[in-house]
């Protein structure tokens, strides 16, 4: 039962055989397309490419009569191919070797191993997502702070007093120059200790980059981060 469908017929795949592999991988494509969305917001265009990709993997491999080495080497063309899109999260990119291993299964004709994995995996990833696991928890709204500091200030351990005081995480994110290299803009992940002294942790930061400008806003789920 568990067989490759193809193990009688090496030479040549039959049309009903080459339509039920492609709405096998369609199926499992569409089922690691609704899990990519479980506590988490992905982009239309990632949703859609998740659902198609499988069958895609499983016709390459289907045209090259099931050579998983050939069939690896044509897919790995596509990616010479420079897609003009930013790139995804670790999890994205994990989604996308998932569908990928889906449609190769599938183009091998282990139609049911197909099935069995992307089941397997996909409770997997919904076990990990509900236990959140390796994250940090913390008690809070995480928050993204921004600050911008003159070039002459030295800002390596300006705000520690500050962030010890009114926050209970804080880590540097990013560092960059702007203004042709007169100013730096800081950005921090902080969850507040007490979000109602926000504004009083603006001000005790106004006092110390020369009231240059400070933003605090909520972290949004952005998928094209990675």
């Amino acid at each position: 039962m568990l067989n490759s469908i193809f193990s009688g017929t090496t030479s040549s795949i039959t049309g009903a055989q080459f339509i039920l592999c492609i709405l096998v991988s369609l199926a499992i494509g569409i089922f690691f397309a609704v899990l990519s969305n479980f506590q988490n917001r992905s982009s239309e265009s990632f949703v859609i490419t998740l659902a198609l990709l499988p069958a895609i993997v499983c016709v390459v491999i289907m045209m090259v009569n099931g050579n998983v080495g050939a069939g690896v080497a044509v897919a790995g063309a596509f990616s010479l191919v420079r897609f003009r899109s930013l790139p995804g999260t670790a999890k994205e990119i994990g989604m996308l070797f998932m569908a990928m291993a889906a449609g190769l299964i599938t183009g091998m004709g282990y139609l049911a191993f197909a099935g069995i994995f992307a089941v397997l995996i996909g409770v997997a990833m919904v076990v990990f997502s509900a236990v959140r696991l390796g994250s940090r928890r913390h008690p809070g709204i995480e928050k993204t702070l921004r600050i911008t500091v003159p070039e002459d200030l030295n800002y390596g351990s300006l705000f520690d007093d500050l962030f010890e005081e009114y926050t209970s995480k804080n880590e540097v994110v990013s560092v960059k120059t702007t203004n042709m290299g007169s100013l730096f803009k800081l950005t921090y992940n902080i969850i507040l200790k007490d979000q109602t002294k926000e504004k009083e942790f603006i001000d005790e930061l106004r006092c110390r980059n020369g009231n240059l400008e400070i933003s605090i806003a909520r972290q949004e789920v952005v998928n094209c981060e990675l």
